[in-house]
């Protein structure tokens, strides 16, 4: 990605020195992809909307990544800064899209002449055509481990020195969401579209979801500030519950992605969400596959369960007559 230091100016008082930080990181990273080439499309469906009950919607197409998903955005970002340290052994505990993010990448980095290691540790029980995609990069550098226990191996991957991707434990994970907030933020500052109103993405460890909120509630007028609303499963909903409560059935959800059941970013994401105006969602099987039902009726997609949490949270929303002006956008996340 090319950033430059127009993003703030020395003898400008500012407003986020968390930002700051973040800028002054991406340099230091010198990242090696172009950020037009990592843009993903924004699509209007209107006949969805009208079938929601919603004046406006939009899919962000995050599952057109290059890297497979949103988490294309930050785990490159991640490398590379601790690239920059020195570090070049990496280990994740995954079987997603996090860790489809991480072995194309490094399987780029080899490529042009780098010398990256990466250890990704799966469960036993991982889906089959999941594991064949990742086997696909494997390599002497990138190795796709089954593990009983993936979170266990990746602790001890980190004791013998390698660098852990973990999001949800790692704040340099919010940084590369920043060009998705930036990209949203661009495509409704015209005066062709409502203006935007609320987003909605399905939440695993909520790291996305905060760094959303935070680009809006600190880069935005008072009065435009889009609602962040966070979709968890009726088996995986640690950060929801400290927004709503939860009455529906105790099952295994087949949005398979929603895993941190501990919820580590649950006291810094749930007041952000407040503030923005949004809410908690919870998507029971039966809400996940209504609304592939419905986005496969009115716009020809197939979209996986994990990004139709998205929509199922946009549904959840009109059911509570939950307030929104402006237009609508479900974060389509991948597989």
């Amino acid at each position: 990605m090319i950033y430059r230091l127009h993003f703030y100016t020395l003898g400008k008082l500012i407003l986020n020195s968390y930002y700051l930080i973040l800028d002054r990181l991406l340099i230091i990273a010198e990242l090696s992809y172009d950020d037009n080439t990592m843009t993903t499309p924004i699509e209007h469906y209107p006949n969805l909307a009208k079938a929601l009950g919603v004046s406006d919607l939009y899919f962000k197409r995050e599952d057109l990544h290059p890297y497979g998903s949103h988490k294309g955005r930050s785990i490159p970002v991640m490398i590379d800064i601790y690239l920059a340290q020195g570090e070049t052994k990496f280990a994740l505990s995954s079987s997603g899209n996090a860790a489809l993010a991480a072995t194309m990448y490094v399987k780029e980095l080899n490529n042009s002449n780098k010398s990256v290691d990466l250890d990704i540790f799966v469960g036993n029980h991982i889906a089959p055509h999941k594991l064949e995609k990742l086997q696909k990069y494997a390599d002497d550098h990138i190795r796709i481990l089954k593990k009983e226990r993936p979170l266990q191996a990746l602790t001890q991957a980190m004791n013998e020195g390698m660098r852990s991707l973990r999001q949800s434990t790692d704040d340099n994970a919010l940084i590369g969401y920043k060009t998705l907030a930036e990209e949203l933020a661009e495509s409704f500052a015209g005066k062709s579209k409502e203006n935007l109103g609320a987003i909605f993405i399905g939440t695993s460890s909520g790291t996305t979801a905060e760094a959303l909120a935070k680009y809006f509630l600190n880069n935005t007028g008072s009065k435009s500030i889009p609602q962040v609303h966070i979709i968890q499963t009726s088996s995986c909903h640690p950060i929801a519950l400290g927004l709503n409560s939860y009455d529906g059935p105790d099952e295994t959800s087949i949005a398979d992605a929603i895993t941190d059941i501990t919820g580590y970013r649950k006291a810094e994401i749930v007041p952000l969400i407040q503030k923005t105006g949004g809410a908690g969602w919870f998507a029971t099987n039966e809400a996940i596959e209504s609304a592939q039902e419905l986005v496969k009726k009115y716009t020809g997609l197939d979209i996986s369960t994990n990004s139709a949490l998205s929509v199922v949270g946009v549904m959840q929303a009109v059911y509570a007559g939950h307030q929104i002006d402006g237009s609508m956008v479900c974060i389509i996340c991948g597989e």
